[in-house]
């Protein structure tokens, strides 16, 4: 059964309401609930579910972190980039401080630092009260709440950069305090998730991490490594993009963090890639949350809170035999049109990532494909038709968002490796994430043969870059990695020409067919595409129709332009502007940089 995102007991919503409300420096009038809910493990660990209440709020990550962060990149946009909003704005690169989607109250920046606070009322507590030592109950709920504080100020640092750092409950003296240099948060979160590495159990050791809806040591120590290579990359501060300064935090220091990190949770055994790409993600939208698998954590929503195949799952037009979840939901984002033709036609991630077709208008309640046009796919990741619970709510469909998975592990070594120790040590992981993409027949050329041509640092590291899009489109991981890589605007750059090249069938895309041929299988519903390949362009003949596959809706030029708007430069702006909201309520404390 899945571990939801739940209001805790009242006892553990008065705590933190007096600590959140009561910023004064005489004794909180929560301390003798503390030292009672923070020594007895059961009480505790309602306190750290409390922790995770923010996640799901409708302006937080449910209904406006996760539908907007981290598109447009070289591999994934907002499939209404080209239609001026404020939604739009958000995944345009240009943003406003009074954009109405975010500048609320209660907006994903206000609940992250909710989340932080909870976080630190358990934190205290449990060293306070608690014992909390490795192998106890108590010491795994503190490994948890440092992780979880760990999960939010990592979304803030990307989606930010510099912010308050808070690490103590609120009091008096620090309601009102000026942003931190994020240097000094990675420092800190390092140190945490060392901390935690060392309190929770691997996965499937305990009770507690047989879910990936509960933190592991795979997972600490995943995302160690993730923000190790962040913390180390290149990135926007106020005085312009650049690697940190911090001697901590050089490039040899956090490289060789990662690789142990990494390196540490591929020897334990205790995740592993799942048998084939499709198996994953239909396990996935299955709800499958054994750990021990590939899924390192997942931000675990109730099944009436999550908006993961809401927003992102292969456009239904109506309700039908798969959902009940309302009209025309998923597809408000998709795979760029040229990445599909990307893919090595042998590759098996190609047509799980990329879906050219959706669920058109129900008739007695069942729908059939229908192609749409060359210029939009859907995330094939995310799909109704492949869940086991039938949706009925009218905005939320329940899914989780994976945060993590062992593939990027896996190419985290890799990279680390690479940069250390040569591409000969990275060989060897990255052969592993090829190997699960391709046939056994094929490996011998498309693992084996391509990854040990890789002879350079400077080739292997671009075919890792390779690697993490053919991977993770769809994951929203993309534009993270182009920042600290510092190739946000030039892959961005590419992208826009190879897309007027994919419609102009020119460049190396002169070979992409023209039209399509289709028919429908046995059931009815789905879909027998011919055309789709490179080369294919030859009438397969009677029982196939035919679809002309060309840019619809919005010019060529409009829409590809849009992918960042004209007269923006996204390496300006990496980040989005702190919201007028909170700044109008800092006291004068917090200003916008980057140029806002």
């Amino acid at each position: 059964m899945k571990h939801k995102i739940l209001i805790a007991g009242i006892f553990v919503a008065s705590l933190f309401a007096s600590c959140s409300d009561d910023y004064l420096d005489a004794p909180a009038k929560s301390t003798l609930d503390e030292s009672v809910i923070f020594s007895s493990p059961g009480l505790a660990e309602a306190a750290i579910d409390g922790i995770k209440i923010p996640f799901a709020e409708t302006n937080s990550y449910r209904g406006r972190f996760l539908p907007f962060y981290g598109l447009n990149t070289d591999t994934e946009w907002y499939n209404s980039s080209q239609t001026v909003s404020d939604a739009s704005d958000l995944c345009t690169y240009d943003a406003k401080p009074n954009n109405s989607q975010m500048n609320t109250a209660n907006n994903s920046w206000a609940m992250s630092y909710s989340g932080i606070e909870r976080a630190n009322i358990c934190i205290r507590g449990l060293r306070a009260y608690g014992n909390p030592t490795a192998g106890s109950q108590l010491g795994y709920l503190l490994g948890e709440a440092l992780t979880l504080r760990a999960i939010y100020y990592a979304d803030l640092l990307k989606a930010w950069g510099d912010i308050p750092a808070r690490f103590e409950p609120l009091n008096n003296a620090t309601i009102y305090i000026e942003k931190s240099s994020r240097d000094v948060i990675y420092k800190q979160l390092l140190a945490d998730l060392g901390e935690a590495a060392t309190l929770v159990p691997w996965p499937g050791e305990t009770p507690a991490t047989s879910s990936v809806e509960r933190i592991n040591k795979a997972f600490v120590k995943g995302l160690r490594a993730r923000l190790a290579m962040a913390a180390s990359g290149y990135q926007q501060y106020p005085d312009g993009i650049r690697r940190s300064t911090d001697p901590a935090l050089s490039v040899a220091n956090m490289y060789a963090l990662a690789l142990s990190e990494s390196r540490s949770v591929i020897a334990s055994g205790s995740a592993h890639l799942e048998s084939s790409f499709e198996t994953f993600w239909k396990k996935y939208n299955q709800e499958y949350i054994v750990a021990g698998g590939e899924s390192l954590w997942e931000l675990p929503f109730s099944s009436g809170r999550g908006r993961m195949l809401f927003t992102f799952a292969v456009r239904h037009t109506t309700n039908d035999q798969f959902h009940a979840n309302g009209p025309n939901r998923g597809g408000t984002a998709g795979p760029l049109p040229t990445v599909f033709y990307d893919y090595d036609t042998k590759d098996t991630r190609r047509d799980v990532t990329c879906v050219p077709y959706k669920y058109g208008t129900a008739v007695n309640n069942i729908a059939k494909q229908e192609l749409g046009a060359l210029n939009t796919w859907y995330f094939g990741k995310y799909r109704y038709e492949w869940m086991t619970r039938f949706v009925t709510s009218t905005n939320d469909d329940g899914v989780n968002k994976i945060y993590m998975r062992y593939a990027e592990v896996l190419l985290i070594a890799a990279e680390a490796a690479n940069e250390l120790e040569g591409p000969a040590a990275a060989a060897q992981y990255l052969k592993a994430v090829r190997a699960r993409a391709f046939a056994a027949a094929d490996q011998p050329v498309k693992v084996e043969a391509y990854v040990n041509a890789l002879t350079t640092k400077d080739a292997m590291f671009k075919a890792l870059v390779e690697e993490n899009k053919y991977e993770f489109t769809g994951e929203m991981e993309r534009k993270q990695n182009l920042i600290r890589w510092n190739l946000l605007k030039a892959k961005m750059d590419q992208a826009k020409a190879d897309m007027k090249d994919l419609s102009a069938r020119s460049g190396k895309y002169a070979d992409v067919p023209s039209t399509l041929y289709y028919k429908f299988k046995a059931d009815n519903v789905s879909l027998d595409i011919y055309g789709l390949n490179r080369g294919e362009t030859t009438n397969p003949g009677t029982g196939w129709s035919s679809f002309a596959w060309t840019w619809t809706g919005a010019t060529a030029d409009t829409k590809i332009n849009t992918l960042y708007k004209p007269g923006v430069n996204p390496d300006n702006r990496q980040f989005w502007p702190i919201w007028q909201v909170f700044l109008d309520g800092s006291n004068g404390k917090l200003t916008n940089d980057y140029g806002y």
